[in-house]
């Protein structure tokens, strides 16, 4: 088997969607917080499994989360082993920019997972009362942390920032026959009976990669793709080790790293 190769794709809750970042805190470690289901899901007992389409209310945060938001199912993509009472290491998406970049993985290659996360103190509350956003929300961030002389490694943003926290080391990657379209839906649900794609009515998944469990899941400590200046700008993972360009919306866009860098990213990983 060759050296692995790598790709780092972007997902997590965003001010989009549910309406904030998950945290990162000042020592790098941090929490992962899915985004909503978008997507209309089948009734209970037409799953693979037959369990219930997990809700924000279910998952085990180190904060409080909004009223409004308890109810809300969430897109538990990817999941990870011991992850918000999850047992498999599984991953889909629908689109068909990242589901190319994945799809070309072997055995033995890296998913690697990236979001924006917000510089918090470690006893930040959350980010709302009732909703995202409103009078209860704790704004207590990088500025509030650097005015108190709280400890902040020097890697991290100053607010926010785009950083890898987690990836799957593939054992299978399944992709459309024909190059387009979705996964045959009977093989994904023989090798990935979790994934939350298949729970989405119609199954929309482009790709479906399918990972060691033992050796995947969430870091010890995030690795940044931002620089410690400023959020927005790409530090050298993403410029020198990376295909993207570090240009415009760069924390949105998928990134493909050949056999040398996926090394050294590795080792970051080993060092974070």
């Amino acid at each position: 088997m060759s050296d692995p190769r790598a790709v780092a794709v972007n997902v997590a809750a965003n001010t989009n969607e549910p309406g904030f970042r998950g945290p990162v805190y000042p020592d790098g470690s941090f929490a992962y917080v899915p985004i909503p289901e978008s997507a209309a899901t089948l009734p209970r007992g037409q799953a693979p499994v037959d369990e219930p389409v997990p809700t924000y209310g279910d998952l085990d945060l180190p904060f409080a989360v909004p009223t409004a938001l308890r109810e809300t199912p969430v897109h538990a993509d990817p999941e990870f082993p011991g992850v918000h009472g999850r047992k498999r290491a599984t991953y889909g998406d629908p689109h068909g920019v990242k589901a190319g970049r994945i799809a070309d993985l072997d055995p033995g290659n890296w998913l690697l997972f990236y979001a924006t996360l917000s510089l918090r103190p470690r006893d930040w509350a959350g980010p709302g009362a009732e909703r995202p956003g409103d009078e209860g929300a704790d704004d207590r961030g990088g500025a509030w942390l650097r005015d108190r002389g709280v400890a902040v490694d020097d890697d991290l943003a100053p607010d926010w920032g785009a950083y890898l926290f987690a990836g799957i080391r593939v054992e299978r990657v399944l992709s459309p026959a024909a190059g387009d379209g979705v996964v045959d839906r009977a093989a994904a649900a023989a090798a990935a009976p979790t994934n939350a794609h298949l729970k989405r009515d119609p199954f929309d998944a482009r790709v479906v990669a399918v990972g060691d469990s033992d050796a995947s899941g969430p870091f010890d400590r995030v690795v940044p793709l931002s620089a410690p200046d400023a959020g927005a700008d790409a530090n050298p993972i993403v410029t020198d080790l990376s295909s993207d360009s570090g240009k415009g919306p760069w924390w949105r866009r998928p990134m493909a790293f050949d056999e040398a860098a996926t090394a050294e990213l590795l080792a970051r990983v080993e060092r974070a």
